[in-house]
C-alpha cells in the first residue's frame, strides 16, 4: 500500500518540472547537475517509501523525457520554456512550504 500525503500532485508537479529545468538548462549552456540535485534533495527530505518515490522519479524522469525529443540544441523556445518552468518550480515549491511546511 503506497501513502500519499496532501501536497503529493504538487510535489509530483515539482519533480517532473525540476526533470524538464535539468534538460532544458543543460541544452542551453548549464552543464551541472544542480536540478538533479534539487530532486535528489527533495527526495531526502520527503524520504518516501518505495512507491511513492518511484512514482516521484518517474515524474523527474517524464519530465526530462518531455523535451529531450524536441529540442536537441538550445533555442529561444527552449530558453522560453526554461524560464516559465523555473518560475512554475518556484511557485509550486513556495505554495508547498507555506501550506505543508513545519
Amino acid at each position: 500500500v503506497s501513502t500519499t500525503v496532501p501536497y503529493d500532485d504538487k510535489l509530483l508537479r515539482l519533480a517532473e518540472v525540476l526533470g524538464s529545468i535539468h534538460y532544458l538548462r543543460n541544452i542551453c549552456g548549464e552543464k551541472s547537475n544542480k536540478w538533479r540535485d534539487q530532486m535528489e534533495q527533495l527526495l531526502t527530505v520527503e524520504n518516501p517509501e518505495p512507491l511513492r518515490r518511484a512514482r516521484l522519479i518517474a515524474s523527474f524522469n517524464h519530465g526530462y523525457r518531455t523535451f529531450d525529443s524536441v529540442y536537441v540544441t538550445c533555442t529561444d523556445q527552449a530558453l522560453a520554456a526554461a524560464n516559465r518552468y523555473m518560475a512554475e518550480g518556484l511557485s509550486l515549491t513556495r505554495e508547498i512550504n507555506t501550506r505543508y511546511g513545519e
